[in-house]
């Protein structure tokens, strides 16, 4: 396997545990509203905690990433990710659950930064498309054998189990880092003297193209994540699922996603980024309408729409990375990427807060106005389209 493969295959690695790591609380929503004896939306601030304080460390890493070999500093952050994930496998109450889960943001949230920053440095831009599908194939995976093993582990035994997995996992994961990353260190020679916070702030803030970039990442957070978090309390109250059978729902979806994933990379490379990313933008609007409008239904059907949500969500992803890791120069990518990903995470977490605001609970435990949310998703996920026409990739 040559050295290229075995880098995209260990970031893919990473950023498998770190997607399972953020998706396993929100299919264990259910058990952890019982356990803890907590409402949507104090649900909703825990999902939204992890996110908001992935934006908060994204934010000032924007200012550190690019003074440093990117090996280096992502070894560092990746043992932080490690000792908060035991962290949160330990947590005993919902108090401190809350207080793990933004420690683990705090380093989490710059994995997915550091990830794009490496692949933009390493991947010329025409097999860009191809590499990014490769490294996102990991949330089909999290998705077909993380959150359901998972889920069926904790359904097992408790919902501590699945964070002890992700800390040996993350172990492994380090032992990846350290043999099959090279030094990253050439961004260091095209900048002499590294810009102050302000700097970097006002660079991005002034680049028209770069907001825009950024701007179709909020947007695109707000379409998705109003739902996601939901999606499994909603399907077990209002769709009449087990929890057990949430498995199904994240079995079915990341199947189908793994194979369309690098599917999707190679179509971005061929047919147009800008094209591909719209085409599925307008199918994730159909799963959207239909989800949020479910009451008691059959389990093929159900599987059927979540399926079709998962692939499209993962067919827009795809180019839409692509296209804005393309928007910034090597000797800026990684403060761009992360002055990016901050936003990112706290559209993420306040999408969450959101729906989690606006949806309720009836007296018989079933939850009320996710079809309000499902209306402000998909209007923001229309948003997207003409927006993303308007991003220019630079490099």
């Amino acid at each position: 396997m040559s050295k290229e493969k075995l880098l995209l295959w260990t970031l893919a690695a990473i950023n498998f545990i770190h997607i399972v790591d953020f998706m396993i609380l929100m299919p264990l929503g259910p058990q952890l509203m019982r356990i803890f004896e907590i409402s949507p939306q104090e649900f909703g601030l825990l999902v939204s905690s992890y996110t908001f304080s992935a934006g908060v460390s994204s934010f000032f890493g924007a200012f550190l990433l690019d003074r440093f070999d990117r090996k280096k500093i992502l070894l560092w952050v990746y043992v932080g990710f490690t000792v908060s994930t035991l962290g949160c496998a330990l947590s005993p109450s919902y108090p401190v659950l809350l207080i793990a889960r933004i420690l683990s943001g705090l380093f989490g949230g710059l994995t997915s930064a550091l990830i794009l920053a490496i692949i933009g440095d390493v991947i010329p831009d025409s097999r860009r498309g191809r590499a990014m599908g490769l490294v996102m194939a990991a949330f089909s995976v999290a998705s077909v054998l993380g959150v359901p093993l998972g889920l069926f582990l904790a359904s097992l035994s408790d919902w501590h189990t699945p964070f002890f997995i992700l800390t040996g996992l993350s172990i492994i994961s380090l032992g990846m880092i350290i043999r099959f990353i090279p030094s990253i260190s050439d961004h260091l020679g095209q900048e002499v003297e590294r810009p102050r916070p302000l700097l970097v702030i006002r660079r991005v803030t002034s680049n028209p193209n770069q907001m825009r970039a950024i701007t179709l990442s909020v947007m695109m957070m707000f379409g998705q994540f109003m739902i996601i978090p939901f999606l499994s309390p909603y399907t077990v109250a209002n769709v009449g699922f087990t929890e057990l059978q949430l498995t199904y729902i994240y079995m079915a979806g990341g199947a189908f996603t793994i194979f369309t994933s690098p599917w999707v990379g190679k179509l971005s490379d061929k047919y147009g980024k800008v094209k591909v990313f719209t085409v599925f933008m307008l199918l994730n609007i159909i799963p959207i309408a239909i989800i949020t409008h479910l009451g008691v239904t059959p389990i093929p059907f159900v599987l059927m729409v979540s399926t079709m949500f998962f692939v499209t969500s993962n067919g827009r992803y795809v180019p839409a990375a692509a296209i804005v890791t393309g928007t910034a120069n090597p000797e800026n990518r990684g403060s761009f990427l992360s002055f990016n990903s901050a936003v990112q995470q706290m559209a993420t977490g306040l999408a969450s807060l959101i729906a989690g605001i606006i949806i309720g609970e009836s007296a018989t435990g079933e939850l009320t106005n996710f079809n309000v949310v499902g209306y402000i998703a998909i209007a923001c996920s229309l948003i997207c389209i003409p927006l993303v026409r308007r991003v220019k990739i630079v490099s």
